[in-house]
């Protein structure tokens, strides 16, 4: 700004130096001139058109490679990691491919840089996700939220909502039985005010799923009124866990899951699909009323604190089998339990009349899906690309899969994909070798190791690796035996790499040549496949972490993960531990 105001005094002061030079009045009159007749001019010399733009090679290698980086951004964004490995490589490739190489002056040296790094940050993603293993997030459940609130004392209710609840419950015919004492009228209160666009968010999220909830309901011969039960549990989230390990849309806890049909092992928790989670739920709830005699409110109360707890209560009462004088007392059920069943039947009120309390309830449908059959392992970050839809897309229909991967056992397994993408995941799978469906990394049990050498030696849970190869903590594994690694130590991105490496790459680390550690430049078939290795690389002079890396296609990120190191500083001599898909040879 300040050179901008320079040059506009300069200016002035030349038009004022101009003005006085013609004359020291302005009465002076100034000559008038004939203008000349016009007349063709002849063109100007082709040089006066000014030098042609000089091509600029190191400018347009930055753009290309910059752009292939972009677009393997979005790539990562979809969750097409094998899409985005291409075009990272290709992004390096046209750095390292330059005659004049791709460090050959500061423009390059800081753009190749730049990329190495960002690239290895996703690596680094990659690896924090692991090869499909990393477990899908969860959701806290509304129901402790719900119950946290619970301990502050509300207001009473103003009395014109007892005169719009009274007046509901006679004009519209419940299948439970609703009292609208001052419990049930404090939280229809509660969600019709303070929890008001938390309760318009659940009954929005269970619209398509309450015709298939309710079908399910009237086959048993149960209330209807019961659909509504998921606003209290988890606000019609399949992905809402409970401090207490209850999980999905009717917070099962994982015995009563299993007890009731549902499958869980460390692959799959069906407790997390809507349609199998449903039919466990309605098949408890039916034995619970049962085992109350048909009384809906204590068999809720079980549904909530156990049915040993309510029996207990009952018991200690005298054989009162009542809920609300059993709810009176703390010392006959817990809070949670006592709170519980108010909450679910004031619930019940609002979402069977929402309009009537300021609520919307718009019919809805799921999206339509094709089903594809798949008889092993297939990481969804595949299916994403093959399909063309983001990963995501993929997660959000099969929300009984706990991480990015099917099932390694257990049969054929259906996967549910968008709607007309089922014929081009059923193509893939029948031109692509059963390699290429995932990112899996295997070890070889050698002589005298066990689950928990192998563990400490890959750095991951013995919990983890015995559950993900359908072993008990305590098996016993044998020499040959071979294990599929959770969270393998090394990327998605890297792990699949078999990024060629041109001639000016093609060169171990400074001085390695000569060193028995060095890997060849062929990877044999057993590293293709996913088998890792463990490399002792002994650090020669004008060695650097970035060096390293790239010749055992990893990062620097897991070269100081592997070997705790605090800095990038290396000394000549010192040992690395590298895992990689790389043989090395002597």
């Amino acid at each position: 700004m300040r050179r901008r105001n320079t040059c506009l005094c300069i200016a002035a002061a030349a038009a004022a130096l101009w003005a006085a030079g013609c004359g020291s009045s302005g009465s002076v009159a100034r000559p008038q001139t004939v203008p000349a007749p016009a007349r063709d001019l002849p063109p100007p010399p082709a040089s006066a058109a000014g030098p042609a733009p000089q091509a600029d090679p190191v400018g347009d290698a930055i753009s290309r490679s910059q752009g292939l980086f972009e677009r393997g951004q979005e790539e990562v964004r979809l969750g097409h990691l094998a899409q985005a490995k291409m075009l990272f490589d290709q992004a390096l490739e046209t750095m390292l491919e330059l005659p004049e190489g791709a460090r050959s002056n500061a423009r390059l040296r800081e753009h190749f840089d730049r990329l190495v790094d960002r690239i290895s940050a996703y690596e680094i993603r990659a690896l924090a996700e692991g090869d499909g293993f990393a477990e899908r997030p969860t959701v806290p459940a509304s129901l402790d939220e719900l119950l946290d609130l619970s301990s502050v004392d509300f207001p009473a209710p103003p009395s014109s909502l007892r005169e719009v609840v009274e007046s509901d419950l006679k004009a519209t015919v419940h299948d439970i039985p609703i009292p609208p004492n001052p419990k049930v009228l404090a939280y229809v209160d509660l969600f019709q005010g303070r929890l008001r666009d938390w309760f318009q968010a659940a009954l929005h999220r269970s619209a398509p799923y309450l015709p298939m909830i309710q079908d399910r309901l009237r086959a048993a011969g149960l209330p209807l009124d019961l659909a509504y039960v998921p606003i209290v549990e988890s606000a019609f989230r399949a992905d809402a866990l409970s401090r207490a390990k209850a999980k999905g849309f009717w917070q099962l806890m994982r015995a009563t899951a299993v007890e009731q049909g549902l499958k869980y092992d460390w692959y799959i928790d069906e407790r997390s699909s809507p349609e199998k989670s449903t039919a466990a739920a309605v098949k408890y709830l039916k034995l619970l009323n049962r085992m109350f005699d048909g009384d809906w409110h204590l068999a809720l109360a079980s549904y909530n604190g156990g049915p040993g707890t309510v029996q207990r209560a009952v018991k200690r009462k005298g054989g009162q089998r009542d809920f609300w004088p059993l709810a009176e007392n703390r010392r006959y059920l817990p809070r949670e339990t006592r709170e519980y069943v108010p909450m679910v039947l004031a619930s019940i009120v609002i979402a069977r009349n929402p309009d009537l309390y300021g609520f919307t309830l718009a019919p809805a449908e799921l999206p339509a899906t094709d089903r594809v059959t798949l008889s092993g392992p297939v990481d969804l970050r595949r299916v994403a690309e093959w399909a063309g839809v983001a990963v995501d897309d993929v997660q959000r229909l099969n929300p009984e899969l706990r991480r990015w991967t099917t099932p390694l056992r257990g049969g054929a397994f259906d996967l549910a994909v968008p709607a007309g993408t089922g014929p081009l995941v059923e193509q893939r799978l029948a031109e692509l070798p059963p390699e290429e469906f995932t990112a899996l990394q295997w070890h070889t049990v050698r002589k005298g190791e066990t689950l928990q050498s192998v563990a400490n030696k890959l750095k991951v849970r013995r919990t983890d690796l015995a559950e993900a190869n359908y072993l008990s903590t305590r098996a016993r594994v044998k020499p040959g035996q071979r294990l599929v690694i959770p969270r393998a130590p090394t990327t998605l991105l890297a792990a699949q790499a078999d990024r060629p490496e041109p001639a000016a790459a093609n060169a171990p680390p400074a001085a390695a040549a000569s060193a028995p550690e060095r890997a060849p430049a062929a990877v044999p078939a057993s590293a293709r496949s996913g088998e890792l290795n463990r490399v002792t690389y002994r650090v020669k002079p004008g060695d650097t972490l970035s060096s390293i890396a790239r010749f055992f296609r990893t990062s620097v990120a897991s070269l100081r993960s592997w070997n705790r190191l605090k800095s990038d500083r290396l000394m000549p001599g010192d040992r690395l531990t590298v895992y990689t898909t790389r043989t090395t040879s002597g």
